[in-house]
């Protein structure tokens, strides 16, 4: 037995002195052993959950990714790592995640693959069209509000952690554009499941006015530190440098390395670690009778 809730009443002020009151009646039915709410979603929610009674629920999938960026004196240097997951399966060792977007703008992605890839060509569709009307290249800012807007339309269900970099009239830029559409821009950022490692060797070795080598040098290192930290990053290391004078695309800029490869054996002689307590539980087996059996050849 199901039964008729939730009554929403909104007002809408215009811009004259008058007052208008419209009323939207939004009916969603739930089951009776529910309790009532007030809010619309939350009651489409219960209904549906109501049908698909017995059915699993989607579990969270890891996406793996280490990506960076550090601005220079020059311009803008990005990294990433080369590696594509699926669980825990390594689906592409070399997955290109540095995209282009326009000649003096590119973008790092991380999260899911398709999305990114699509994500990154509708912004450099966008700022294409831009460029042919306008004959001049697009600003930074411009891919950012861009990439924002289209993310915070979809509230997260597009799986897109981005960095953006690039160099126009204004400045050398580098930000970060979240799921959600959240916004951050600082000198040096790190993005992914190895953001943690990579941003540890960029807060310890950053430092204004790097030449071109010294940030080359840095992102990879951190991008390495991500790689080495981190099971969802690996294989090669990949780095973009743009300044005004355009994009180098470095593909590979680092080859592999293992992870298993110990540097040393590690052996502790027998009483290096002191025990503290001891207990000992019996093991208790089921005793199984067996019989044999001849088998009828006859």
């Amino acid at each position: 037995m199901y039964r008729s809730i939730c009554i929403y009443i909104s007002l809408s002020l215009s811009l004259s002195l008058y007052i208008y009151v419209y009323v939207y009646v939004y009916v969603y039915i739930f089951p009776v052993d529910h309790p009532p709410v007030l809010s619309p979603p939350l009651c489409r929610n219960v209904a549906l959950e109501g049908l698909f009674e017995g059915g699993q629920t989607p579990k969270p999938l890891k996406t793996g990714t280490t990506i960076a960026g550090v601005v220079f004196k020059d311009g803008v240097v990005l990294g990433a790592d080369t590696r594509a997951t699926s669980s825990e399966v390594v689906a592409d060792k070399m997955c290109a995640k540095i995209h282009y977007i326009a000649p003096n703008i590119y973008c790092c992605g991380a999260g899911t693959a398709a999305d990114t890839e699509k994500t990154t060509d509708l912004v450099s569709s966008n700022l294409t069209i831009f460029s042919l009307n306008s004959d001049r290249n697009p600003r930074v800012v411009m891919a950012v509000n861009i990439l924002q807007d289209m993310l915070y339309r979809y509230h997260g269900k597009i799986g897109a952690s981005l960095i953006l970099g690039g160099v126009d009239c204004t400045g050398n830029h580098l930000y970060t554009v979240g799921p959600y559409g959240s916004v951050n821009t600082m000198p040096y950022l790190a993005m992914g499941s190895g953001d943690l490692a990579a941003l540890g060797i960029l807060e310890d070795r950053f430092k204004p006015d790097l030449e071109l080598e010294e940030a080359k040098e840095l992102v990879r290192v951190a991008i390495h530190a991500g790689i080495m930290s981190d099971l969802g990053s690996g294989n090669n290391v990949d780095i973009c440098v743009i300044t005004r004078k355009g994009a180098d695309y470095i593909r590979p800029f680092q080859e592999s390395e293992y992870k298993d490869t110990r540097k040393m054996k590690y052996r502790y002689r027998p009483g290096t670690t002191p025990v503290l307590t001891e207990k000992v539980v019996p093991l208790e087996l089921e005793v199984v009778q067996e019989t044999v059996q001849q088998m009828d050849t006859a």
